[in-house]
């Protein structure tokens, strides 16, 4: 678990935007930046060990999402609350939102919540994530500033048991101008599966 954080968070603090006027066409998000629990969650009924793994965040993401920004004078946008709590990589409507069970984990803290517990959870971390987006984005476009959203995540070389092969992985929607060229440099790559 990460040390430096406060006891708990402020729905304004739970999302932090690095470099909002960067030049860079690119918006870097990175919606699994971090494992922090507010105090009122403890530790959603897991070990700290499990707190530690791939289910509580994207170990790796956050410096590479920083170093990728500072180096193209990109903005930033990144969860400051682990995606135990709340999955901002998921829509309002996903049955993991609030995951029962992450891989094969099952997370006591967040079986039988109510209406009222989940929404509190979308108005903490996701709302706050996708509303800081949308305004860095809906600016960007206003002044006429090409924007390309990309999202930094790591991948845990083991999910569900199961071995996975690639080094690399792109993931991507019907629009591939972005990802074809991409995959097809990172293919040239000696030795990396992508």
């Amino acid at each position: 678990m990460e040390k430096a954080w406060p006891a708990s968070l402020a729905p304004s603090e739970t999302v932090r935007v690095t470099n909002p006027g960067g030049s860079s066409p690119f918006v870097f998000t990175c919606d699994h930046a971090s494992n922090f629990l507010p105090a009122e969650f403890g530790t959603l009924g897991l070990s700290l060990e499990d707190l530690s793994r791939h289910i509580a965040w994207d170990p790796g993401a956050l410096p590479v999402a920083s170093r990728m920004a500072e180096a193209l004078d990109a903005t930033l946008v990144e969860t400051r609350v682990s995606r135990l709590v709340i999955d901002c990589n998921r829509p309002l409507d996903a049955p993991d939102l609030v995951p029962p069970v992450s891989e094969t984990t099952v997370i006591p803290g967040n079986s039988g919540l109510s209406d009222k517990q989940r929404a509190a959870r979308v108005d903490l971390a996701w709302r706050p994530f996708h509303d800081a987006i949308s305004g860095i984005v809906d600016r960007r476009l206003a002044r006429g500033q090409e924007t390309r959203l990309v999202s930094v995540h790591s991948f845990t070389p083991v999910y569900k048991g199961k071995s996975r092969p690639w080094h690399i992985g792109i993931i991507h929607d019907d629009d591939r101008r972005l990802a074809a060229p991409l995959i097809s440099a990172l293919q040239r790559l000696s030795g990396v599966t992508v």
